[in-house]
């Protein structure tokens, strides 16, 4: 893994305290993790909700629909995966 910080991203996010906000206003609006925070992949996905609409559906098709793994088993190749290119996502 990296030795340095994460970078920001290049393009103007939704500051994070404001999305929080607007997250505990409209519960149907919420993320289906809750780490406690607002990640900035939810910044960046709420700057752009076209692509995150289309994003999230084929998120939710890739880990909620059948196949010969398991959600869990999914959510592991993908953070084996993420942490092998060096993601911190």
């Amino acid at each position: 893994m990296s030795k340095t910080g994460p970078r920001d991203a290049w393009v103007e996010l939704i500051p994070a305290d404001e999305l929080a906000s607007k997250m505990a206003a409209n519960p149907s609006a919420r993320s289906l993790y809750d780490f406690g925070f607002v990640a900035n992949m939810a910044r960046l996905m709420r700057t752009h909700p076209r692509i995150a609409a289309t994003w999230g559906a084929h998120y939710l098709s890739v880990m909620d629909e059948g196949g010969a793994l398991t959600r869990p088993e999914k959510e592991l190749v993908a953070a084996v995966a993420a942490a092998a290119q060096d993601c911190h996502y």
